[in-house]
């Protein structure tokens, strides 16, 4: 085995990894998914796909492909920690609005039409970041990987 494809492995099966805890925390931890979290497994679910076809299709470009999965689920990882911790507004989809200067009448709509599971709740934490955040940090490493068996490739 080349180390461009070890390095294939590593990075395809770190978003594998990734996915199978946030299916793990879903339906054993019992911790259902907002919006945004489900936004950040779809570039997991790529990666692991570049990753498959990158084994047997020669060449850097599919690496690449995976790197920028990475760096795309890091993004949206990084953007939900930052509406978890409150330091910017998430999409209105999925969090809460103010409630101040709103009739009791607005205010019941608000509440009624809030989605069950809010993106700007923090369900688990470890050390100081969410799983939002876990993921950010991890996807990084993963497209470092991802970037490192692009350049490696002969």
């Amino acid at each position: 085995m080349t180390f461009s494809r070890f390095l294939v492995l590593l990075a395809a099966g770190g978003s594998a990894a990734l996915l199978l805890g946030a299916f793990a925390f879903q339906h054993i931890g019992e911790l259902a998914p907002c919006k945004m979290c489900i936004w950040q497994r779809y570039p997991h679910a790529a990666a692991v796909g570049f990753g498959a076809l990158a084994l047997v299709i020669p060449g850097a470009i599919l690496p690449y492909l995976g790197a920028l999965a990475a760096f795309t689920t890091a993004g949206i990882g990084a953007f939900h920690a930052g509406v978890e911790r409150g330091w910017w507004e998430g999409p209105t989809t999925c969090t809460s609005g103010p409630i101040e200067g709103l009739s009791s009448e607005e205010l019941m709509n608000q509440i009624m039409s809030a989605p069950l599971v809010r993106c700007d709740d923090i369900p688990w934490e470890m050390l100081g970041l969410s799983m939002a955040g876990w993921n950010a940090v991890l996807s990084l490493g993963l497209a470092a990987l991802w970037i490192a068996a692009a350049r490696s490739v002969r």
